[in-house]
Order: structure tokens, then C-alpha cells, then sequence
């Protein structure tokens, strides 16, 4: 574990102590890896390609997908 030395103005403090009475935490540690998570899933996370939504979409569509192994379902993705 990583310990850090944070400076912050007094009211992020109050904001802080906030979200860790809303959310329950225990301290203000659980509080500010929350927000980390919140803004790795939010902002760091790449959106997926269009491509890949196209044969996804088209994959949705279709009733059933015949398929008995990996190499045959990845054959009919390939198309």
C-alpha cells in the first residue's frame, strides 16, 4: 500500500467528509479511492470501437448463435 501526503482547501475537506457520511465509509481513505474509482470507470476507460459495436449489434439481432467451440465463434465474429 501507497501511503500520500495530500494538501486540499478546507472546502474539498467539507466535501470529502460528506461523501464518506453519505457512502459510510470509515475514514477518508475509503472515501478518496471511491472517488478514483468513480473517475477511472468515467473518464479513463476507452470506449469501444465502432466496428466492434456494429458486429456486436448484429450478433444481438440474430435469434440463436450456432456455435459448438471458440474457433467457430470466432469465425462467425470475423465476418
Amino acid at each position: 500500500m501507497v501511503q500520500s501526503i495530500i494538501s486540499i482547501s478546507e472546502g474539498k475537506d467539507k466535501i470529502l467528509n460528506i461523501i464518506k457520511a453519505q457512502q459510510g465509509f470509515k475514514n477518508k481513505n475509503q472515501t478518496i479511492e471511491f472517488i478514483i474509482e468513480i473517475y477511472a470507470d468515467s473518464f479513463l476507460n476507452p470506449e469501444l470501437r465502432p466496428e466492434f459495436v456494429k458486429k456486436l449489434n448484429k450478433l444481438q439481432e440474430e435469434e440463436t448463435i450456432p456455435f459448438k467451440n471458440i474457433n467457430e465463434l470466432r469465425k462467425l465474429t470475423s465476418k
